[in-house]
């Protein structure tokens, strides 16, 4: 068996798979927290212990994400960008864009005919773009994550975000919900907003198909808001969350295979 785990801003995602084949054997999924290393472990243990499979039998696992340098049972690690891309392929074998949002980051990946990253661009520095944006406001408005997509759904004028910071543009939807304007109106607004973010980080020169992948794929209203701003279709990965832990895994038995 072979591992693959990513230890990102908001969960630690574990990925199981086997000697050959495309399928995964097993995989779970825990918020992340303080003890980065002990929740890997536990959740290894927890996802071994749903195929029955003993530890010993494990024969190499790649740690990604932010916190992979805190993983300790990794053999070795690799970029999320990397995994990423081998996961995506792995999933679309046609996909030559990839846009990854997760809680503290976003990135675009643009691929090769062979799946290999050619370029990507990323933002990492502010948490506009984010899920961590989306979080934000849906505490300011007593809201679920889960209830932003369906509100978002019935707007029908999107209010306009201007402010790409996050503690601004908390400030500018306080004042936004002063004037009136409807709490869906508000969360359109930020998924466009967001989705514009992306567009500048990118630019235009962006190939399909483009797969959508992150926590925030499972967000209701994300991918229209993508398309629109890409002005091109956006296809959100089989569980979009796992595919930086599958891209780890693959890599692991890839890896195995060169010793």
């Amino acid at each position: 068996m072979y591992a693959g785990i990513d230890a990102g801003s908001r969960a630690i995602k574990v990925v199981l798979i086997g000697e050959d084949g495309p399928g995964v054997v097993a995989q779970g999924q825990v918020d992340q927290g303080v003890e980065q290393d002990k929740i890997a472990c536990r959740l290894l243990e927890e996802v071994l212990a749903q195929t029955g499979v003993d530890r010993s039998q494990v024969c190499r696992i790649v740690a990604t994400g932010y916190g992979r340098n805190a993983v300790s049972i990794a053999d070795t690690t690799i970029t999320e960008i990397t995994c990423h891309a081998v996961g995506v392929r792995q999933l679309v074998p046609a996909a030559m864009t990839v846009i990854d949002i997760g809680g503290q980051d976003s990135k675009l990946m643009r691929l090769d005919t062979n799946g290999r990253v050619r370029d990507f661009a990323m933002n990492d520095r502010c948490a506009a773009g984010t899920g961590r944006f989306l979080e934000v406001v849906a505490d300011r408005l007593g809201l679920s994550l889960g209830d932003l997509g369906p509100m978002a759904a019935r707007s029908r004028n999107p209010a306009v975000i201007s402010s790409m910071c996050v503690v601004f543009a908390e400030t500018e939807i306080t004042g936004l919900l002063a004037a009136g304007r409807a709490c869906e109106d508000i969360v359109a607004g930020v998924q466009t907003a967001i989705a514009a973010r992306i567009v500048a980080m990118a630019g235009r020169n962006i190939e399909a198909p483009v797969i959508f992948t992150g926590g925030v794929a499972r967000i209701s209203g994300m991918e229209t808001a993508l398309q629109t701003a890409l002005g091109r279709p956006i296809a959100p990965a089989p569980e979009p969350q796992m595919t930086g832990a599958l891209g780890a895994a693959l890599l692991a038995r890839r890896q195995r295979g060169s010793d």
